[in-house]
């Protein structure tokens, strides 16, 4: 039985992804990293399991310094934990029970909630009451979760820089996805002992308190804002807010026991949920409630759980929307956002092309002309319903998702990249695609048949997912939210909207007459279309850059996108209709080649950990008696590059080199010191490789073309 609570994104599981250039040693640099920055284990409050009555069960994850996790409502940016649940049958798990939060700012005036150093988050299970003694059963589940470093460094001279082991990396930075498939196994019995009593207690101390605030609370609303006033209040104590069922413009302390929550204007004020926290001036202890304001209703205490719960303790978000918009209002915004997407930079390009197809269609027939604005149009549904689809479907198993979640995948990101890419091309004019009997596929939406048309629609909106614009802001946050029925249809209207102007040029042809007349202009714009969606490449490059969180990522999918467009060129020039067997051939040969060639540089180059040379750090190695591989490189230096890929990166020399202080001369930028030991040893460039016998002596000067061979006698000579 699998259960889902307060699950985050879709993050890629790194143990499925697919053989994508440079993807797989980045999914194995990103486990490394994951596995360093959170330590999570499942622990139980008791030593057994009693048939029918509650045991709680603690998630502990302990962050590196300067790294943090998120609360159930991180604020401005971020991503709360989730758990997984593989239980048993009968086995039941209740809702997450979140301590009290931290608040910090960064730079940019952002706020986020989380936790730093250490949290522990409780699960309440409740086995099966005929579950019979015994027996040892075991639990199992998979905690996810975004851990962050604070932005702001730490001073150098701080307390945990002087700890520093080393276990990190250096400019390890950002947030990085983790994940932790857990378990624990224990018996079945008639009575259970305490266990883990210490943790337990603690964590149980920083959890909210039952029931009301021992405080009277004043809920003041206004046009776009509400006031929380509360009377009572120990002198100088700290007042916090954290809104927990939707993100209110930054809370405010206005005045001592007066908190101020902006929220967009509205007819009738929101529902506002969340956790009050007072702090006690004398002894600092923080003190948390769950409170709620419904119009002019307050509601204090915490909040219960619906089935229909993101499973952090009550249905916040979608009792939110609701109490923000009508769903009529709300179709009504997303059809006009809908319709606003057509003038959004992402989707324009394409946009430009259907008009290409309208205008090749204006000679033709009322009816067929009318149709291919149906294709369109289903290709704009098709896709918008799938998304509906795949948001209901994460959203029932317990997953929060978001406008456009599929960009956050990287996978999906290079993907696009690529396609986008290609099709940049095929409008610049380096190759077309032939369908037989019918001519150019970029022809296929305006002179042959309805998949075009369909292709286009779909493709649009695909570019359009990365956009929002006016009136999609309050309408997405709603379709996000709602029964599933209600979300296919905000999904619906916004492709009627977006749809509509298309709809409305076919089935009134005669308005196609205010359209320019066919002439070269149109494959002027077409190639400056084109000029436009390499922009997007650009842009979605730099999107998998940072989703990556690997330094040489971008340059790898470079390698990868040059690649591609010198196939696109081969395949434009020798892959005609009229070509000979022979020149295809050959072609395809050379497409095949060159996507291996650039399959090779796309990969990422090793990890392996090399020190910074300087003369003084090798005669300290000598002088050890270590044995010392210095190599002497450059990343202009393609031969340079040849040689780390196909020989320092291989197992068998980076195990050789296990026993060896491996030492770096960087000559990218000109360095005297490193141009006067090159001439030392007879050089003027690079690449230079110098292998220190153990013991001291004279360095072994290896050849400028390295083998495995090579190096690995030259290893082993130094050790002799």
């Amino acid at each position: 039985m699998h259960l889902m609570a307060e699950a985050d994104d879709s993050f890629p599981k790194l143990g499925s992804l697919p053989e994508v250039p440079g993807l797989r040693n980045l999914a194995a640099e990103m486990e490394k990293q994951r596995e360093a920055l959170v330590r999570a284990e499942l622990l139980t409050k008791q030593n057994a399991i009693v048939p029918g009555k509650p045991l709680t069960v603690g998630f502990r994850m302990k962050m590196a310094e300067h790294w943090h996790v998120y609360w159930l409502n991180p604020g401005d940016s971020g991503q709360a934990p989730s758990i997984i649940w593989d239980l048993p049958e009968g086995w039941k798990a209740g809702p997450i029970k979140w301590p009290i939060p931290e608040l910090h700012k960064e730079p940019g005036d952002m706020v986020i909630y989380g936790y730093d150093h250490e949290v522990t988050l409780l699960v309440e299970l409740t086995p099966p009451a005929d579950l019979p003694p015994g027996q040892e059963v075991t639990l199992k589940a998979r905690l996810e979760w975004l851990v962050c470093k604070a932005i702001t460094p730490a001073p150098e001279n701080s307390a945990a820089n002087d700890e520093d082991d080393g276990s990190l990396p250096r400019e390890l930075s950002g947030c990085i996805p983790g994940e932790a498939d857990l378990a624990v196994t224990l018996p079945v019995g008639t009575e259970a002992e305490p266990a883990n009593a210490e943790l337990f207690a603690a964590t149980e101390a920083k959890l909210p308190e039952e029931g009301a605030p021992p405080y009277a609370l004043r809920w003041e609303p206004k046009d776009t804002e509400v006031f929380l006033k509360i009377d009572g209040l120990p002198e100088k104590a700290t007042v916090e807010f954290f809104p927990s069922n939707f993100q209110p413009t930054r809370p405010s302390v206005t005045a001592p026991g007066t908190i101020r929550l902006f929220y967009p204007h509205q007819p009738d004020a929101p529902v506002i949920k969340g956790m009050l926290v007072i702090t006690d001036p004398v002894t600092g202890q923080r003190a948390g409630w769950y409170v709620e304001h419904r119009g002019n209703a307050p509601v204090s205490g915490a909040a219960k759980t619906s089935k229909s719960s993101n499973a952090s303790g009550f249905d916040a978000q979608s009792v939110a929307a609701a109490g923000q918009l009508s769903l009529g209002h709300a179709l009504m915004l997303g059809f006009l956002g809908g319709f606003i997407l057509n003038l959004m930079p992402c989707v324009l390009p394409v946009i430009a092309l259907k008009i290409f197809g309208f205008i090749s269609q204006a000679g033709e027939s009322r009816a067929k002309v009318f149709k291919m604005g149906l294709a369109f149009t289903a290709g704009v549904f098709a896709w918008f319903l799938m998304l509906a689809a795949v948001v209901s479907i994460a959203r029932i198993s317990g997953k929060e998702v978001s406008w456009a979640f599929q960009f956050q995948n990287p996978i999906f990101v290079y993907s696009v990249m690529i396609m986008i890419f290609v099709f940049s091309l095929n409008l610049l004019g380096v190759f077309e695609i032939w369908i037989p009997g019918t001519g150019k596929l970029v022809n296929l939406s305006g002179k042959e048949g309805y998949g075009g048309a369909f292709v286009h629609g779909a493709f649009a909106t695909l570019l359009a997912t990365p956009c929002t614009g006016p009136f999609l802001g309050p309408a997405l946050p709603f379709a996000f939210t709602q029964p599933v029925p209600v979300t296919f249809g905000m999904f619906a209207a916004i492709a009627a909207g977006m749809s509509l102007p298309y709809i409305l040029l076919t089935a009134q042809p005669a308005w196609m007459q205010f359209l320019p007349k066919p002439g070269d202009w149109m494959v002027r714009l077409k190639q400056f279309m084109g000029v436009l969606l390499l922009g997007t490449v650009v842009w979605l490059l730099g999107v998998y850059q940072s989703l990556a969180e690997q330094k040489n990522a971008g340059i790898s999918a470079l390698w990868m996108l040059l690649g591609i467009g010198t196939i696109c060129w081969i395949f434009g020039t020798w892959m005609l209709p009229g070509s000979k067997a022979k020149q295809k051939i050959f072609a395809v040969g050379a497409m095949v080649a060159v996507f291996f060639v650039a399959r090779f540089f796309a990969q990422p180059m090793p990890t392996a950990h090399w020190e910074e040379w300087s003369a003084e750090r090798v005669r300290e190695l000598q002088q050890n008696g270590k044995p010392v591989f210095v190599d002497f490189t450059a990343d202009w230096c393609l031969t340079c590059k040849y040689n780390e890929r196909t020989v320092l990166a291989s197992e068998d020399v980076k195990q050789a080199l296990g026993g060896f202080a491996t030492l770096k001369a960087d000559w990218t930028r000109r360095d005297p010191e490193i141009a006067a030991a090159l001439k030392e040893q007879g050089r003027s460039g690079v690449p230079v490789y110098l292998v220190y016998p153990e013991g001291g002596g004279k360095p072994q000067i290896l050849p400028e073309i390295l083998t495995q061979g090579i190096v690995l006698d030259a290893l082993k000579r130094a050790k002799e």
